[in-house]
């Protein structure tokens, strides 16, 4: 019996093929796009841990001073007093076109077993290789063959076991590279080191678990938040085509159902059968979801890679490897989906009658009732997120709106498409036109999903462009402001740098130092800039707020400025008073935006820097001239420059808006993938209906309406759905833009951008829902033109 039953149940899907590859597509796109997501976080994180715990350093912990480096001295009064320390340097570094992570070790008395290269290769290199210029490096396979044309760098050694975008060296080494002037940041503390902190041999110094030092992967758990709400986001898309077609085969099959009980089937067996069909329909799906996830995340990845690199400053691989986990955690998904679309399906079976009528009703027929019911839920699921990040803070908050916003104005969406039709069939004039609106009215529940799904693509589609080029419109005009100068030249060393800063007075217009420390500000990475007095600074700089005076209080060493991100994280306000390091504390000035920054940044007056950071690199320069490239080739012949150390303004803006670009393809791409799964939900719902429509579409048949002018009003229905749901789903998606600039980029970057509308944009989306509709509409109706009258006069037959 049970053998008859399950091949009874199975038959349906032979003879519905479409059916059986839609519910499959459905199912494997909506976990391909989740499990893509999952791939890219999973190795993102993996590199992060690779990152903190590089060589073994994780496990040890360290002492360091809050307000920045410390002497070297330091290193070895301690060493001296007994202390087991190593000292370590870190910074970045722009070397050529790639941004490095600097990490310097002292080789004598660091852990041996912690050092970057396997033993046999170190034992191999003399001591005047590994200490005397230019020393040694190790890097990455891709890191090495982009850096091995840079002049002035280490003898680069591949290791294999280094994330991408870090270099690790002798301190000795780093300290030339990143021009530190014999400061270290942090000092290991080995084993056999004593409790506590070196108490009056270093009072200054605090002790820190390193573990707990990870910054990195903080900062980038917004970016991760993102993708995985990208991920559930285009999973709840799919998961429409899911419900849709597994609700359609419930229909469809009443009568088998009604058949199986009267012969004997008990019904839990008939529930047990039903699920485990499910069950196998979902491993299956799951599984090419899985591979198919699989590619999207490695053709993604690169561009990943580049948006934290940009953004953070993180390093991952642009490669992607194979993890059971996020495999695991797609299948469980695909699993916890289908089961979640068969629910309803599954309860009405349960309630049916033994003797139900085994005519199949119409496919997922919604009464009034249940469309206010629908659309109450939605009203809750509004209010509730727009109460969120009031009643909260954080990311979860802004997420929270987010998703209440989307997923409310789906459930009102078919109620208000109701109301529209009902509005255009009290408009019609004449019995094709009142037909037409009131059968679209009919159609309405088979393509609600299908239309729902549309509307949460579409409405991120508006709200994630709107937000991106806002922010190409903003960052554009930010970097016009804070990229004033003409040429920008580094000097090899201060000898250099003091002789370059000669000969260019009387050459330049102006020329405007570029000097900074990197200092912890309130407890994280930081940096502290010093300008000089010049007009271009008061006409050009991006302040956001500021007080009465700011630049004369600047000027006469009475006030800083500080980037929004270093006043958001500490809400500070102009006139209030912000600490820069022990005994050094300023009153507030202004407040400028620094976009892309994920560090705290303050900038003072130089002689008050000077005064403050005696040691600072004096080598970077920005040059106000009107012959950039005269001057360029002039400073490389007197100087030998090379051109790495000469970089102009229009380069530095391209290479910036490169990398701007490049930072949100990721994002695109999973714009256009979500966009295509609505579409192929919008097609499944069209197709399954197609076979059903002959009882609605006989009747104008006989009354004279030609097969082709029906194709061609089923192609306006669909063309009318899909405006209608644009004309909904635009004011969604711009409370969307509001939401990711106003509330989640401020969470997440500590930055807020103003909001700009971009209607070209709106028509160009509007044309490809449209565009969307009727390749989706193509098939049924061409099959619609094709249908021998034959099949319309057996609707009429069938009636007798």
């Amino acid at each position: 019996m049970r053998r008859a039953a399950l091949a009874a149940l199975v038959s349906h899907w032979r003879r519905q093929p479409l059916q059986f590859f839609t519910l499959i597509a459905g199912l494997a796109l909506a976990t391909a796009l989740w499990s893509a997501v999952q791939a890219i976080n999973a190795e993102a994180r993996r590199s992060y841990a690779a990152a903190e715990g590089m060589l073994g350093l994780g496990s040890y912990e360290t002492l360091a001073d809050p307000a920045g480096r410390m002497p070297l001295e330091t290193f070895a009064r301690l060493r001296r007093a007994g202390w087991q320390v190593s000292p370590v340097l870190e910074g970045r570094a722009l070397l050529g076109n790639q941004r490095i992570e600097l990490l310097g070790l002292d080789f004598i008395s660091a852990p041996q077993a912690n050092l970057p290269g396997n033993p046999q290769l170190r034992e191999t290199l003399s001591p005047n290789e590994i200490f005397l210029p230019p020393g040694i490096a190790f890097v990455a396979p891709d890191t090495q063959r982009a850096l091995r044309d840079i002049a002035g760098l280490p003898h680069l050694i591949a290791d294999t076991s280094l994330p991408p975008g870090r270099l690790v060296t002798d301190i000795a080494v780093a300290d030339r590279i990143l021009e530190a002037g014999g400061g270290i940041d942090s000092l290991i503390l080995l084993k056999g080191a004593p409790d506590g902190t070196p108490g009056a041999l270093a009072p200054q110094l605090q002790r820190f678990d390193r573990q707990s030092q990870g910054e990195i992967s903080r900062l980038t758990d917004s970016f991760h938040l993102n993708l995985t709400a990208f991920g559930l986001l285009s999973f709840a898309v799919g998961l429409f085509i899911v419900h849709g077609t597994i609700g359609l085969a419930f229909e469809q099959r009443r009568p088998v159902f009604r058949t199986l009980r009267a012969v004997g089937l008990p019904l839990r067996e008939l529930l047990g059968l039903l699920m485990a069909e499910i069950i196998l329909l979902a491993l299956l799906a799951g599984g090419l979801g899985i591979l198919l996830g699989y590619l999207i995340a490695a053709a993604l990845l690169p561009d990943v890679a580049a948006t934290l690199r940009g953004l953070y400053g993180a390093s991952i691989p642009g490669s992607l490897a194979f993890d059971p986990g996020w495999a695991a955690s797609g299948l469980g998904v695909a699993l916890i989906g289908a089961l979640v679309a068969a629910t309803h399906g599954l309860n009405s079976i349960r309630k049916m009658p033994l003797l139900a009528s085994a005519r199949p009703r119409a496919w997922a027929v919604a009464s009034t009732a249940s469309l206010r019911r629908q659309a109450l839920a939605g009203l809750v699921l509004l209010l509730a997120g727009i109460a969120a990040p009031i009643l909260a803070d954080g990311l979860l908050a802004g997420f929270a709106l987010m998703g209440g916003l989307l997923l409310g104005a789906a459930l009102l969406l078919p109620l208000v498409l109701g109301a529209a039709l009902s509005a255009g069939a009290a408009l019609a004039r004449g019995p094709v036109a009142q037909w037409f609106w009131a059968d679209t009215r009919q159609q309405l529940p088979g393509l609600s999903l299908a239309l729902m799904s549309l509307l949460l693509a579409l409405a991120t589609n508006v709200g994630v462009s709107t937000m991106v080029s806002s922010f190409r419109l903003t960052f554009t005009g930010w970097l016009d402001q804070r990229l004033v100068s003409q040429l920008y030249v580094t000097a090899p060393s201060e000898a250099e740098g003091e002789r370059l800063r000669a000969w260019l007075a009387p050459r330049a217009e102006a020329i405007l130092p570029i000097w900074k420390v990197d200092t912890p500000l309130y407890g994280t990475p930081g940096e502290i800039y010093g300008i000089v007095d010049h007009q271009v600074y008061r006409s050009h700089w991006p302040l956001l707020a500021s007080s009465d005076t700011p630049w004369e209080d600047f000027y006469a060493g009475r006030g800083t400025l500080i980037n929004e991100q270093l006043a958001y994280r500490e809400d500070l306000s102009p006139g209030d008073s912000v600490t820069l390091g022990p005994g050094w504390t300023l009153p507030v000035s202004a407040i400028y935006s620094d976009y892309g920054n994920p560090a705290g940044q303050a900038i003072v007056h130089l002689p008050l820097l000077l005064t403050q950071h005696p040691e600072v690199p004096r080598l970077r320069h920005g040059i106000l001239t009107e012959d950039p490239e005269g001057l360029a080739r002039a400073l490389h012949e007197e100087f030998g420059l090379p051109r790495a150390n000469l970089i102009d303004n229009g380069s530095l803006k391209a290479i910036s808006l490169q990398i701007f670009e490049r930072t949100f393809t990721v994002t695109g791409a999973l714009n256009v993938l979500t966009l295509s799964v609505a579409g192929f939900a919008i097609l499944t719902a069209l197709l399954t209906l197609s076979s059903m429509r002959l009882p609605q579409l006989a009747p104008p048949w006989a009354l004279g309406l030609t097969r082709a002018q029906l194709a061609r009003l089923e192609t306006l229905r669909s063309l009318a759905l899909a405006a209608l749901t644009f004309a909904l789903a635009l004011p969604t998606g711009l409370v969307l833009a509001w939401s990711l600039l106003a509330v989640v980029n401020v969470e997440a970057f500590g930055w807020r951008l103003p909001m700009f509308l971009f209607p070209a944009q709106w028509l160009w989306l509007l044309a490809l829902s449209l565009i969307a509709a009727l390749l989706a509409a193509y098939l049924p109706v061409r099959r619609l033109a094709r249908t021998d009258p034959s099949q319309f006069l057996k609707v009429f037959a069938d009636e007798r």
